[in-house]
Parts: C-alpha cells; structure tokens; sequence
C-alpha cells in the first residue's frame, strides 16, 4: 500500500479547515475565524514537518543497509545532526 500524497493529505487539511471557517464566518464569529486560521497555520507547519520525516524515512528504506524501523530513524538522526 502506498502512502497518500503529500497533496492530497494537504488538501484534506485544507478542505476541512475551510468548511470550518465558512461556518464561523455565516455565524459572524471573527474570533472563532482568526483560531482557525491561526490553528490552521500551525497544523499545516506540523503536518509539513511529519511529512518530511516520512519521505526521508521512505528515502532511507531505500538504501541497502536498512533493515527496521529503528535503523531508519537512527540513519534520519544522522542526517538530521550534519
């Protein structure tokens, strides 16, 4: 099984972020519209952030010398510390 895209999981976020904001503007709720796009800011960082170690993961499950899980964050940290 493949993984979803980084496209598509990012329009999931958006999707369901702008469904609601949409609510929160037709309700007139400035301040629930500035959380959600300050929430939506910070989740779209974070999910960007695990999506980078997840295709540096898959990156290095590619290289011969990797046998587990382990051994993939092991060989990221290195990659991370240079």
């Amino acid at each position: 099984m493949s993984p979803r895209t980084r496209k598509r999981i990012l329009d999931n976020l958006d999707t369901v972020y702008r469904e609601a904001y949409e609510k929160a503007r037709v309700a007139d709720n400035a301040a629930g519209m500035q959380d959600l796009d300050a929430s939506y800011q910070r989740e779209q960082l974070l999910l960007e952030v695990l999506l980078d170690i997840r295709d540096g993961l898959y990156a290095i499950g590619d290289a011969p010398d990797s046998s587990s899980a382990m051994d993939k964050i092991n060989q990221l940290r290195k990659l991370i510390k240079r």
